[in-house]
């Protein structure tokens, strides 16, 4: 099985989808987000400047990003499929997984799932009142939503004219969207 990488604007469904994956073919989850947030009561310095950049709804830097990726893979039984949910983020993280994957013996498949920037935003600000999540204000959201714009999007372009992504409805319900990923994977 293939590993598989999931992006689209934050809000998208992403974090549902990479559940509902898990529990049907069995894939290990390589979600930077969630890494992240763990650090949150972490003392050290690293962890302390990592949560403040989230805090003001700013990105990691590039190179942090991908250590602690290639950390978390390292750490995986190598027959087991990985599913990539908020990385990469940047052309510069795209060029790093790929040739991380590649040297691993690693194929991928690009599922990105899409929906309005209205509608993502709408999603993070619930999210925000019933998780609360501190990066979820509408100012850190609309400062992500505009690092997406200029980072996440143009990659997601570049692997769109290398015939790499399929762009999958964010708008259907949870389970229509489950799916239609399923029978992209079949």
């Amino acid at each position: 099985m293939k590993d598989l990488i999931l992006v689209g604007i934050q809000g998208s469904g992403k974090g549902t989808q990479a559940k509902m994956l898990v529990e049907q073919y069995g894939y290990h989850v390589i979600a930077t987000g969630d890494y992240f947030r763990s650090l949150k009561d972490n003392p050290s310095l690293l962890a302390q400047k990592i949560t403040e950049t989230i805090n003001r709804g700013d990105y990691i830097d590039d190179v942090t990003v991908m250590e602690i990726v290639e950390e978390m893979v390292e750490g995986v039984d190598k027959t087991k499929p990985l599913l990539f949910d908020g990385v990469p983020r940047s052309e510069v993280q795209r060029v790093r997984l790929e040739e991380m994957l590649a040297a691993r013996g690693r194929a991928f498949i690009v599922l990105m799932l899409d929906i309005p920037e209205e509608v993502a935003i709408e999603r993070l600000l619930k999210r925000a009142e019933i998780e609360g999540r501190a990066d979820d204000t509408e100012e850190g959201i609309r400062s992500r939503l505009g690092e997406y714009y200029a980072h996440t999007k143009p990659m997601i372009t570049s692997w769109q004219e290398r015939g790499v992504v399929s762009v999958i409805d964010g708008m259907q319900s949870p389970r229509e969207v489950s799916a239609s990923i399923h029978k992209i994977l079949a």
